[in-house]
């Protein structure tokens, strides 16, 4: 008799960037998470802001490293995920990037090679200073690029030459004595780098369709010994580049049809994202489909957002270890109602 193989277990978690959100709106703080909800789903398809931890980082075999323009695009359908055994990774540097702070980004690119094994096959300099303006409002962070044609003619120029992944070192505004960097330390606020980050990332997705993440290069700052443990992983040495790396490096590919071993949304069976900041086009795309949308009320964000003002069936969690276990439910084809200490008698669906 024929067996046939059990069907993959695909779960989507998702933390909005730049929106204070108190798991995973600092550095790398919701990778703890990531690591727990890898473990009760055979596929966790997430995006740099869950992974990326600055120096820190930690490698998920069953993980999928996936920017967010292009989590978006796959969530509605357009786009398909395609994994890889192991991207080539080039650089673009921001020409405002100092020399000595540019030399600081390349040995730990070499160092990732030499250590970690990485095919990372070479950098390029923007022809003009990106120019990159951050804004913030107490909600969100966003930000500008005065002359995204200069990263775009890097990032062809890299695609040209092989590259198939893209990591972008842009310089940000050095602003250590600001209100808002001195909250983010002390694990309060947004962080004001995300919104600028993502504004460049989506950027280069959209126009090229392959991976890309950013490492903002800055100048380090001054020891302060009360900074918050959500906060501490940006602290450490001169770059956040090394978990940019290693995210990058098995990043899947993007595809408008399917292929072999391709990922669609339709796979997607769960979607993990925080109860106040529903309205997103990933979660928009995703309900009405099978995919069960779990939302978690301890992630406060600066949003009100939630699912009762969107008029979505949601099945909501108070914590992360609570979404976890309606995972692993799910995943083993149980009913959450039977894990209950109370179970309502089956109804009749016909009325008389």
């Amino acid at each position: 008799m024929m067996s046939h193989p059990q069907r993959l277990h695909t779960t989507m978690m998702i933390v909005p960037t730049g929106v204070g959100a108190a798991i995973g709106g600092y550095a790398g703080d919701a990778l703890p998470v990531a690591r727990a909800i890898a473990t009760v789903t055979d596929r966790l398809i997430t995006h740099p802001n869950v992974l990326n931890g600055a120096q820190l980082y930690w490698p998920l075999a069953n993980a999928y490293y996936v920017e967010g323009y292009g989590l978006d695009q796959f969530a509605a359908g357009r786009w398909h995920l395609q994994p890889v055994h192991q991207n080539a990774i080039g650089l673009v540097f921001d020409q405002a990037v100092e020399a000595d702070l540019r030399w600081r980004h390349l040995q730990a690119a070499d160092a990732a090679r030499a250590t970690l094994g990485l095919n990372i096959t070479g950098h390029v300099t923007t022809d003009a200073p990106l120019g990159v303006q951050l804004s913030q409002a107490q909600a969100a962070t966003w930000g500008t690029l005065e002359r995204p044609d200069s990263l775009l003619r890097a990032v062809a120029h890299l695609l040209q030459s092989g590259c198939t992944a893209i990591a972008v070192i842009a310089r940000f505004p050095d602003d250590g004595d600001s209100d808002a960097l001195t909250a983010y330390r002390q694990g309060q606020g947004v962080d004001p780098l995300a919104g600028a980050e993502a504004v460049i990332s989506h950027l280069v997705v959209r126009q090229f369709q392959v991976p890309c993440a950013h490492a903002p290069a800055l100048l380090p700052l001054a020891l302060d010994p009360t900074i918050s443990p959500r906060s501490a992983a940006e602290e450490l040495g001169y770059t956040f580049l090394p978990c940019v790396l290693a995210g990058l490096s098995r990043a899947p590919q993007f595809s408008a049809t399917a292929q072999a071993h391709s990922i669609s949304a339709r796979e997607v069976d769960a979607l993990v994202v925080p109860a106040s900041s529903l309205g997103g086009s990933a979660v928009l795309s995703l309900s009405g489909t099978a995919t069960q949308i779990i939302a978690v009320e301890d992630n406060t964000t600066c949003l009100t957002v939630g699912a009762s003002a969107l008029g979505l069936s949601v099945v909501t969690v108070q914590s992360y270890l609570e979404a976890i276990g309606a995972i692993a439910a799910q995943r083993a084809g149980i009913a959450a109602s039977a894990l209950r200490p109370q179970i309502l008698p089956l109804q009749s669906l016909l009325h008389p």
